[in-house]
Parts: structure tokens; C-alpha cells; sequence
């Protein structure tokens, strides 16, 4: 019962994530109008659940390169608490419009529910390495990639069509975005679908029904791709107006090079293991394309709370799991 306890809670943030972050996919394509709101959602749906099946390189750090709980009840009883931070943190952010990281909500929380089970005398560590590698150096350095690249792409799609109609080149791009907000979505999927099943897996391992926590069931490719998808379909609307409309009024050139950009990060990065948030990468990509036109065309201040949230997800996720994990080791005990 524990464990089908934690494969719940686990599978309702998976949830959160498809209807959190469905801004991250289609909010650049719909708010240019490439796609229509509806059918944007389907798409990234749909992508996401393809991208959920490519996404094991990244299920496996996050089974095996976050924390280390112990075997048992009390083992579960941390990953519990750890994921149910994540989701709090996620609907906060929803109510508030902010596009912040549910992958780092996640980490949080299972950070923060370690260090209290250690420090009540469980033998529950975090894996510090793993974290300064695969979350808190991706962390920094995807948003500034991000950035960069979109300001690089940008630019380079302003020269080669500076003698272009203006009319013709916006249905061109437009066409263009059905692609790259696809690509989004797939690289979604492979990243936020995938921490969902290093979750699994992980609390599969810990309650002993199975040996390892890299080997990954078809079942849980399935469930997590599908709930994800649900999720995602469900849509997001407060967070897809902040992406879409409050950082920059974009046009079909920019939204296409800022999710062509922000999906090569994801794509790349998930072949490498590392979990990066993908709203980091499209928040970020936004701005760098924006501001290619003036500097004064990115809403800063939208964007400087966007940011702060950013900054309050982990130990925000972290302080949430604590006070979860406090009532839920005498259940899980």
C-alpha cells in the first residue's frame, strides 16, 4: 500500500506538470496565432507523450542521482513527502501565473525531505554531487544557453530575410511553429515525463519490488506518458498568458526561433541525463529573442518576477516537503 501511495501522489504531480507547463510548449505558437489554443494543447499532448518514451536517460538520474533514502517504509515515507512539495509548489505557482520550474520543485522537495528524515536519524542522504552536476550547474547554465542562442538565432533570421515581405515571412513562420512548438513538446515530454518515472522507479526500488533503480517498466513509460499527456491537455491558461503575452508581444520569427532554440536545449540535454527545467529554457529563449529588437521590448519587470520565483522554487518545494514529511513518517513507520 505504501508504494502504490507513492506511485499515486507521484502520478497527481505528473499531472500538475502536463497542466503547469503546458505554457511551455504552445504559448509562443499561440499567442502568434500558428496555432489555435485547442489545437495547440493536442499537439503538445501528443508530443508529450512521444517524448515521454525517449526520456530514460534522464528517469535514471533522477532515480538514482538525487537522493539516497533508506529500504522501507520510512524510505517511501521521504520520497512521499518529497513529491507532495512539488506539488503544492506547483499550484501556488499555477494560482499566480508564474512559469516556475516543476522539475526543481521536485528536487526540492525530495531534498527537503531527506535532510529532515536525517536530521530526525533516518538514514536518508542527499547526493550532493548529483545535485551541483545534473540539477544546480544545468540549473544556472540553461537559462543562460538559452538566452544567448535565442539572440544568436534571432539575429541570424533577421539577416537572411531583411529584403523579405513582411506579410509572406509571418506565414511562412507561422507554418514553421507547428514544427518547432512540436519539437517542444517532445522534449517535454523526454524531460518531465522521465522524472516522473525515476520517481517510480525509485520508490519501486526502495519498497523492494525490484532490484535496481535504472531498469525502468514499460508500464511506468505508459502511465506517466499518458497522465502527463492528460495533464498537458487540461492547459494551463494563467501561465500560458505570462509566457505568451506578459514577457513580450511576439511575433511568428521570434516564436519560431524561441522554440526551435529552447527545444535543441531540451533535446541535447536529455541525451546527456541532465533534468534541466524546460521552463527555464523557453522562458529564457523568449527573452533572448525579444531582446534582439530593443532591450526595452522584454517586460523586465515580468520578467524579474518570473525569475524570483525561480529562485524560491527549490527551498520554497524544500520547506513544504519538511512540513509534509513531519505528520507523514509516523504513517510511514
Amino acid at each position: 500500500m505504501a508504494v502504490l501511495a507513492v506511485i499515486a501522489v507521484a502520478l497527481i504531480f505528473d499531472y500538475t506538470n502536463g497542466f503547469h507547463d503546458a505554457a511551455n510548449a504552445i504559448a509562443t505558437s499561440v499567442s502568434t496565432r500558428a496555432l489555435s489554443p485547442r489545437a495547440g494543447l493536442i499537439m503538445a499532448a501528443l508530443g508529450n507523450f512521444i517524448g515521454a518514451h525517449l526520456g530514460g536517460h534522464v528517469a535514471k538520474t533522477v532515480g538514482g542521482g538525487i537522493i539516497d533514502p533508506p529500504p522501507g517504509l520510512s524510505g517511501l515515507g521521504i520520497v512521499f513527502a518529497g513529491v507532495v512539495g512539488g506539488i503544492v509548489w506547483n499550484l501556488i505557482t499555477w494560482y499566480f501565473g508564474l512559469p516556475s520550474s516543476s522539475s526543481h520543485a521536485l528536487f526540492g522537495g525530495l531534498v527537503g525531505a531527506a535532510l529532515c528524515a536525517a536530521w530526525l536519524g533516518a538514514d536518508s542522504k542527499v547526493l550532493w554531487s548529483g545535485i551541483v552536476d545534473k540539477v544546480l550547474v544545468p540549473m544556472v547554465a540553461s537559462p543562460v544557453v538559452g538566452f544567448l542562442l535565442g539572440g544568436l538565432l534571432m539575429v541570424a533570421i533577421m539577416w537572411a530575410f531583411r529584403r523579405g515581405n513582411p506579410r509572406k515571412l509571418n506565414r511562412g513562420f507561422r507554418r514553421a511553429q507547428t514544427v518547432s512548438a512540436a519539437a517542444m513538446a517532445v522534449g517535454h515530454g523526454m524531460q518531465d515525463a522521465a522524472k516522473t518515472m525515476g520517481i517510480i522507479v525509485l520508490a519501486l526500488f526502495v519498497g523492494g519490488y525490484q532490484s535496481t533503480k535504472t531498469d525502468i517498466p514499460e508500464w511506468v513509460f505508459l502511465a506517466c506518458s499518458t497522465v502527463l499527456a492528460l495533464g498537458t491537455y487540461s492547459g494551463g491558461w494563467r501561465i500560458i498568458r505570462t509566457l505568451g503575452r506578459k514577457v513580450i508581444d511576439l511575433d511568428p520569427p521570434q516564436g519560431f526561433a524561441a522554440e526551435t532554440v529552447a527545444a535543441g536545449v531540451l533535446f541535447t540535454t536529455s541525451q546527456l541525463g541532465l533534468p534541466i527545467s524546460t521552463t527555464h529554457s523557453i522562458t529564457s529563449a523568449i527573452m533572448g529573442v525579444g531582446a534582439t529588437k530593443r532591450l526595452s521590448a522584454v517586460r523586465w519587470q515580468v520578467a524579474g518576477n518570473i525569475i524570483i520565483g525561480w529562485v524560491l522554487t527549490f527551498p520554497g518545494a524544500a520547506l513544504i516537503a519538511i512540513l509534509t514529511y513531519l505528520p507523514a513518517r509516523l504513517l510511514f513507520s
